[in-house]
């Protein structure tokens, strides 16, 4: 009886630990995601924008990649250069294969409309998918 239940302890803990393991790789897949996705600064936007891609697939990696030469137009342009700071992140749900995670961050935007630069802050729903040993982020809603 007292070997069972050791074993069964040990699975448990074996379990909460993997469990919490995976929550902090969610967290921190989805705080860089959000962080490169409010991060761009139009004097290296070809970097900024392969940064978001590297952490995305699916639909949403093939959505910011086709609107990449636009955008890349309009953050030059205007100057744009936005500095993002993550201020929460929480997961909402996940399992081994998926999450969802709320984040809620804050940018300095600066570019030729506004040269003192402007506060704003983003509450962004983040899907995130579990794909070759890596949590990439799948979709991406502006939220509240």
């Amino acid at each position: 009886m007292t070997t069972a239940l050791s074993g069964w302890l040990c699975v448990q803990v074996y379990e909460q630990r993997a469990e919490a393991q995976r929550h902090q790789e969610i967290l921190a897949a989805a705080r860089q995601s959000a962080l490169n996705f409010t991060s761009l600064d139009y004097r290296h936007y070809a970097q900024d924008s392969e940064n978001v891609l590297k952490g995305a697939t699916g639909d949403f990696k093939e959505q910011f990649s086709a609107q990449t030469n636009e955008l890349t137009k309009l953050v030059a342009a205007n100057k744009s250069v936005s500095q993002g700071q993550v201020l929460e992140a929480g997961i909402t749900r996940s399992d081994e294969r998926t999450a969802r995670v709320l984040v809620v961050a804050d940018s300095k935007v600066t570019n030729t409309a506004a040269p003192g630069g402007q506060a704003r802050t983003y509450r962004l729903q983040l899907d995130l998918v579990h794909e070759n040993g890596r949590w990439l982020t799948s979709d991406v809603e502006f939220v509240g």
